[in-house]
């Protein structure tokens, strides 16, 4: 069903835009959170944990869009999909994320 590939599709996009402030903080040697921290999510994991946690990511979306349905880069509802997946997970990330790093201004929603 095709519906499926698209659900398949949009977490691929979650997973993919996940793995960025993770292999970018990892791969510059900054510590960043992640769910392996204490707290979860709020804690600071090392640079290598982050390295290994955003390739996670990638091998998940890997399998999200390649291994699962037939991705067509030209099909405008395959790349829909996993953008708005991608857009959702970003957006989410810059105010959890902007709570620890001073991305959330006082009187800025």
């Amino acid at each position: 069903m095709y519906w499926r590939e698209l659900i398949s599709y949009f977490f691929g996009g979650v997973f993919l835009m996940n793995a960025v402030p993770h292999v970018v903080a990892g791969s510059m040697g900054h510590a960043f959170q992640s769910p392996f921290a204490k707290p979860r999510g709020e804690g600071l994991s090392s640079s290598t944990v982050n390295v290994l946690w955003g390739f996670f990511n990638l091998a998940v979306a890997y399998v999200l869009f390649i291994r699962v349905g037939d991705f067509q880069l030209r099909n405008l509802s395959d790349v829909l999909a996993p953008g708005i997946g991608a857009l959702l997970i970003a957006l989410f990330m810059a105010r959890h994320f902007g709570k620890f790093h001073g991305g959330n201004r006082p009187g800025v929603s």
